[in-house]
């Protein structure tokens, strides 16, 4: 598992979007991105991102950035996900989990005394370049796109 550092290219890859078509790294180039990598579709956290970064959209857009988020989940999960929720952006099922291995948000987890693997819950902000400017690894769920705009303003 590789660790991906601030001023590192986002690592290439294939994925799978919500809408069944193929996405590729290099469609991260020419405008900022958000690519926030969440465990699990319509689980409380998750939902509470989701809308966060939904609701936020119009002014993250204002300010360049497209959203992109990740999960393990299916394309027909993360279908039912975006319909249910009315998300505006694109979703990736990485279902063999290797884009979140590249990006080093799979990783052994504990809950309830069980150890298992799964994405840890982590945002990256990339350049029009697909070079990493921010990574937030303290996540708040229901305030995400609010943390990331007071990221952007800080600079």
């Amino acid at each position: 598992m590789s660790k991906i550092d601030i001023g590192a290219l986002a690592p290439a890859f294939t994925s799978t979007t919500d809408r069944g078509e193929i996405f590729s790294s290099e469609q991260l180039k020419g405008s900022p991105t958000v690519l926030y990598f969440y465990p699990k579709d319509n689980t409380s956290g998750c939902t509470l991102e989701a809308k966060s970064l939904r609701d936020g959209k119009e002014e993250l857009q204002r300010r360049g950035y497209k959203i992109i988020g990740v999960s393990p989940d299916s394309v027909k999960s993360h279908q039912n996900f975006c319909a249910k929720h009315e998300l505006n952006f694109t979703l990736l099922a990485d279902t063999d989990h290797s884009l979140s291995e590249a990006f080093g948000v799979w990783q052994q987890k504990r809950m309830y005394g069980r150890e298992y693997m799964g994405i840890v819950r982590t945002t990256f902000l990339l350049d029009a370049e697909a070079r990493i400017t921010h990574i937030i690894s303290k996540v708040d769920t229901k305030n995400h796109y609010q943390q990331i705009l007071s990221l952007l303003d800080a600079e």
